[in-house]
């Protein structure tokens, strides 16, 4: 079994392309499949529903991509001034240490940066950035795409794929279709709202302590939520370095302190009742599925990896029907765990 895992596994990362945009729209059609079931329930057609689940979607990206360009735009002449005072406070202090920094040592270092920018590696690194847009790209176009058949017709493409199967195979098809859905679904749901509270918290704690880009730093944390475990290191960093060049080191320190506080809060009272069933799963798991999605696609397979993974277990819990798991994973027996003495 391992070893299909694994011919899966890179069979996959060698379709990228394809797997990533079917995954991540499956994963965001899961989330969006109650809205649109509600419409269509009440005499909503399949396409209007769809429609109205892209429009609601499409409004939210706006809105969050509205917020950091104009924040950024307002904001960023005082970010840039407090910068080079930061940068000339740094130089003085750097003139002061026990080891010796010369100006001439400085002069070198930005000059190797020069000569790095203007050299040949960096052009090849430029046409590289370049290809990795137009993929990006590409993969947003046919994630948009699939995810508008997914949530049109979902269930009657499932149902399609369901033909081979009959009796017992076919109530066993359903129920893995079902738990898949819903663990995704509840997924997302739950890690968007631990996401708005991510992000009106730290916002709200940089604007009264007068950070410059509060907001774009609000969006962004509301963003690496969706990233488990390294989400909130990569927004405390941030935060911190820019209240740092802007306002000072003890205010830096506060925003650390702010972000660790807010991470706990969600780790240890919104993920349990948030979540819920959507994420039964060990730390570990979470470390180690995190790590492989991230060596396997980058970013989108950090985000994608966990949800997969927990949908996995979840159709390993109604293998043989409703709360009865696949017999492997079956508890047989009272399970203890051994304490070892001196």
């Amino acid at each position: 079994m391992l070893i299909v895992l694994g011919v899966l596994v890179t069979a996959l990362s060698q379709v990228g392309v394809v797997t990533i945009p079917v995954l991540l729209a499956l994963i965001i059609a899961s989330a969006m499949y109650p809205v649109a079931g509600w419409l269509r329930r009440h005499g909503v057609p399949s396409l209007v529903a769809t429609l109205v689940c892209f429009v609601a979607v499409l409004a939210v990206l706006t809105a969050i991509g509205w917020l950091l360009v104009a924040a950024v735009s307002q904001q960023m002449p005082a970010l840039r001034e407090s910068a080079v005072d930061g940068l000339q406070q740094l130089h003085d202090r750097v003139q002061h240490l026990p080891v010796t920094i010369t100006d001439r040592q400085i002069d070198q270092f930005v000059d190797t940066v020069v000569g790095f920018v203007t050299s040949s590696r960096f052009g090849a690194g430029a046409l590289a950035g370049l290809s990795a847009l137009t993929s990006f790209v590409t993969g947003t176009v046919l994630t948009a795409v699939i995810l508008f058949f997914f949530v049109k017709d979902g269930p009657a493409l499932w149902e399609f794929l369901l033909r081979p199967f009959t009796g017992t195979s076919y109530e066993r098809a359903r129920r893995i279709g079902d738990r898949v859905v819903s663990t995704l679904g509840g997924y997302v749901r739950g890690k968007a709202a631990i996401a708005t509270f991510d992000g009106i918290a730290i916002g709200t704690a940089l604007v009264l302590l007068g950070v410059p880009l509060a907001v774009p730093l609000a969006v962004v944390a509301f963003v690496t939520s969706f990233i488990p475990m390294i989400g909130a290191p990569i927004i405390g960093l941030l935060a911190a370095l820019v209240t740092l060049v802007a306002l000072g080191p003890w205010q830096a320190l506060a925003v650390v302190v702010i972000v660790v506080v807010v991470n706990q809060v969600e780790g240890n009272f919104l993920q349990p009742v948030l979540m819920g069933r959507s994420l039964q799963l060990h730390g570990l798991v979470v470390l180690v599925a995190l790590t492989a999605g991230t060596v396997v696609a980058g970013v989108t397979g950090a985000i994608v990896a966990v949800p997969l993974v927990a949908a996995v277990w979840g159709v390993v819990q109604v293998w043989n029907g409703e709360d009865r798991p696949a017999e492997p994973w079956r508890q047989k027996r009272r399970e203890t765990v051994v304490v070892g003495s001196d």
